[in-house]
């Protein structure tokens, strides 16, 4: 079985600090290589990875702010499929833009929705033009957005628990992690601590079509208990999670997964989140955390945290949420699509 993973390429794999898509694809593409599993990832020169490596492009173009992102991206697209036939079949994690590819190759591509189909309505005709060729949803609750796919799978991400180290004991702050947008409630992570009267770190990376909202909705709330962390790399990240008291996920608009609500539990710590989207799939409420449906309900609920077990949480990863889970079911949903059972 040989394998191309078409990686996105707006940061590094792996990530030094924000990318959950690179780091996904990174993750399986080290996963598959370390099972003995002929693999290629397609990302930018500077990418590491166990796999082999191809690249055009020689950085993130979000890292690097020297390339256009349209041009870098096309760049990496063609090139992918330039190699198309030396595969069984390609994996795409780059959402609907390389199935214009479709057409012009025969190896197979197998794509896996990493929210656009659930949160960007305008990409839906593009996926709805190659709606026959076989998805991966990373979460029930995401086909949702396009229910007309061809699902042939659903796959939790997963994490390399190796990399979490699990804290038995409850911290004193609340964590919000991960980007700062509206549609990620960091101003509601900001009220929810507030109102519990408990400290909150915003560790998050702020992009730059949301420098408006960081600057009306968020900046103003910093300072006191509300502290503005910025982004974390992978060692502050799995501090910053493991000694928290609870981490905050008040989405406003659905979740198509939530990987930084997985990270928390790899620590121990329990997560309160919106009922939206794949909260409740990723979060056992009452158990691993609470699932909620808004404000009130999540002031409640931060004063519930520390009945909820830390070690229950980490088992729960430990049960659906790992590299290894990840890798098994990957394996197979290539198998099927090889064989042209789809």
């Amino acid at each position: 079985m040989k394998i191309g993973i078409l990686a996105p390429i707006a940061w590094h794999i792996p990530p030094r600090k924000y990318g959950p898509w690179e780091q996904v694809a990174g993750s399986l593409a080290d996963g598959l290589a370390s099972r003995g599993i002929d693999v290629t990832l397609f990302a930018t020169a500077q990418a590491k990875t166990k796999a082999r490596l191809e690249a055009i492009v020689p950085e993130p173009y979000l890292e690097s702010g020297t390339w256009s992102p349209q041009v870098a991206e096309s760049l990496h697209f063609s090139h992918c499929f330039e190699h198309a036939g030396e595969f069984d079949l390609i994996h795409n994690h780059v959402n609907c833009y390389p199935l214009a590819f479709a057409p012009f190759v025969r190896t197979p591509i197998l794509t896996t929705l990493h929210g656009s189909a659930l949160l960007e309505p305008p990409t839906h005709p593009l996926y709805l033009r190659f709606k026959h060729l076989p998805y991966v949803s990373i979460s029930d609750a995401e086909r949702l957005g396009l229910p007309e796919l061809n699902y042939v799978a659903t796959i939790y991400n997963g994490v390399d628990l190796a990399r979490f180290t699990f804290h038995p004991g409850a911290g004193e702050y609340l964590v919000f992690l991960g980007r700062i947008s509206p549609k990620k409630g960091t101003h509601l992570a900001i009220e929810i601590a507030r109102r519990a009267g408990v400290r909150l770190k915003v560790a998050a990376y702020v992009p730059e079509d949301e420098r408006g909202y960081f600057d009306a909705a968020v900046k103003p709330l910093l300072g006191g208990r509300i502290e503005f962390v910025g982004e974390v790399g992978p060692r502050e990240r799995d501090e910053l999670l493991g000694q928290a008291l609870g981490l905050l996920h008040p989405t406003t608009v659905p979740e198509p997964f939530g990987l930084t609500l997985v990270e928390a539990q790899a620590t121990g710590t329990p997560v309160i989140g919106f009922d939206n989207g794949s909260v409740p799939e990723v979060v056992r409420d009452g158990e691993t955390g609470f699932v909620v449906q808004d404000v009130d309900q999540a002031v409640a609920a931060v004063g519930r945290l520390e009945e909820i077990d830390r070690r229950r949480c980490r088992e729960w990863v430990e049960e659906r949420f790992t590299l290894e889970k990840m890798v098994d079911g990957y394996v197979n949903a290539y198998r099927k699509v090889i064989a042209g059972d789809q």
